[in-house]
């Protein structure tokens, strides 16, 4: 990666997200109870905690493919999934306005999605063409370098299937790269590679993080999170129970939670 920390921090607001009293249900279930949170520019955010604690539906809510039941999201500036009208009445969007505001928001899943029928190439330049209308040329050639900066530069014309789920992993990183977005979420994006293939997604991370880039990833990897974040959270039971440094968090956790928790998977 060749941006810098300023090059990527001078296009964005000091307060890339920012959540108040979030809360968000599925029927009687509640999911999210009142997470308050916040990354700014060119900080890594990592979300920790065991399954089914709500971190999944707190890294979707921000980019509204969940919609809140209450509290408030606001990403870049702008409330996720809705305008705000006289009185501070909020409107939600049209699906193809918040469409649009995703735009600056990448996502990488823990199921790759790519396209089986398109080439790598093919994959990579679909949005861009078709959602931001770049020229099949300009998007191509911002394509191929950003193969080469996830290690696969000459993957061009190969298909999914002839390659490993690191690499598809890596493949859809550089799809989520080619909207040039502004915040990239992760949804534990290693967690469906057999353990030999996870180090070269994490340092493909790790190098988008020393770019600048502002993240946020949901992650079980432990050591990519202390050694990578600027913070990380804790969360259990849909409540956000202890954030900090990652030093802090993960070595000396002041929530009894968040110790048992690590004693567990460390």
């Amino acid at each position: 990666m060749t941006a810098t920390r300023q090059d990527i921090g001078s296009t964005t607001p000091d307060l890339v997200v920012e959540a108040r009293g979030v809360r968000k249900s599925y029927g009687r279930i509640e999911v999210l109870k009142g997470i308050d949170f916040e990354v700014r520019s060119g900080q890594v955010a990592c979300l920790i905690g065991p399954s089914g604690s709500g971190k999944s539906t707190f890294l979707r809510c921000m980019n509204h493919l969940e919609k809140l039941d209450g509290g408030r999201l606001d990403v870049l500036g702008r409330i996720v999934g809705y305008r705000e009208k006289e009185g501070g009445r909020l409107q939600e969007l049209h699906d193809r306005d918040a469409s649009r505001q995703r735009q600056d928001i990448g996502m990488v899943f823990q199921q790759f999605n790519l396209f089986p029928h398109m080439s790598v190439l093919e994959n990579i330049i679909e949005a861009p063409v078709h959602v931001k209308r770049e020229a099949r040329s300009e998007a191509s050639e911002h394509a191929r370098s950003l193969l080469q900066s996830v290690g696969l530069a000459g993957k061009e014309d190969a298909y999914p299937s002839q390659l490993s789920g690191g690499q598809q992993q890596r493949v859809a990183i550089a799809r989520a790269l080619a909207m040039r977005p502004q915040l990239m979420l992760f949804d534990e994006p290693t967690s469906a590679l057999d353990p030999e293939l996870v180090g070269d997604v994490l340092e493909v991370m790790r190098s988008l993080a020393a770019s600048g880039m502002t993240m946020v990833v949901v992650t079980h990897e432990m050591g990519f999170a202390r050694e990578v974040s600027d913070f990380t959270a804790f969360m259990d039971h849909g409540l956000l129970l202890e954030q900090g440094p990652p030093d802090q968090v993960l070595v000396n956790p002041q929530h009894p939670r968040t110790a048992d928790f690590l004693s567990r998977v460390l």
